[in-house]
């Protein structure tokens, strides 16, 4: 393994995000704050507790996983997006580095900002309101595979991204609605039945409950099914960057 390549990959992205330190770690705590003092004012005083954590605690992961999902995708997409834009990937394609390596660096180095991003957000959140983490492994395993699965999402979209709206489009239309409708600010089973079912279907509700039960013990779902969900997407996600590479789709002029 050409791990030179892989450090000098990794590094130039982690000083990036240094460099814009304002957008990658700071705008993301304040938003997450102010979701901690909106909805704690607003709703905390309505629902005092669910499952027997008080509200501003339940939310935690929620707002955590939310975050994690966002910026995953976000510093891959746009890691490998700008070699695209600015023509540098024909000379990384053309270095002495396989492919495996290049996902490596970046992956990694987007995973890495953002399981920091989820530990900072993690601190602030114990300056609002009580924690508790009942299984902090699990919770560390968790955090750590869902940066690397959405951050592989994230490789993805930036390379099938044509432009710098459609780095957008997904984030914003789709994984985001589905945080906030997988249970970020609920209890699934507080739904009527009929959409509880319907919630099943949405593939986040497995990611933040099984993040929330490394905390409380609590789960909407099965802790299996969301590992084992989490898995499969880890899964895809690989299987489509290997067919990336193997047909030199976007990146092969």
């Amino acid at each position: 393994m050409n791990l030179h390549a892989v450090k000098a990959i990794y590094v130039f992205e982690m000083s990036r995000a240094f460099r814009t330190i304002m957008q990658s770690i700071i705008s993301p705590v304040l938003s997450t704050s102010l979701y901690f003092i909106v909805f704690g004012a607003a709703i905390g005083t309505r629902i005092s507790q669910i499952d027997g954590v008080s509200y501003g605690a339940f939310i935690v992961p929620g707002l955590i996983m939310l975050q994690l999902l966002t910026q995953s995708i976000a510093n891959a997409s746009f890691g490998i997006y700008f070699p695209r834009f600015t023509g540098t990937i024909y000379e990384l394609l053309s270095a002495p580095i396989s492919p495996f390596e290049i996902v490596l660096g970046y992956v990694g180095a987007a995973a890495t900002k953002s399981i920091m991003l989820g530990l900072i957000i993690l601190a602030t959140a114990a300056l609002f309101v009580p924690l508790h983490i009942a299984h902090p492994v699990w919770m560390l395993a968790f955090l750590v595979l869902t940066a690397v699965t959405f951050s592989l999402l994230g490789f993805i979209i930036g390379i099938w991204a044509d432009g710098f709206e459609k780095l957008q489009v997904i984030p914003l239309l789709i994984v985001t609605p589905l945080t906030f409708l997988g249970g970020t600010f609920y209890s699934v089973n507080m739904l009527p039945p009929f959409w509880q079912t319907v919630t099943l279907f949405n593939p986040v509700v497995y990611l933040v409950s099984g993040f929330r039960w490394s905390f409380y013990e609590i789960s909407d779902v099965n802790i299996v099914a969301s590992l084992g969900m989490t898995a499969v997407f880890l899964l895809v996600c690989l299987a489509i960057i290997w067919r990336i590479f193997t047909t030199g789709y976007r990146l092969k002029a």
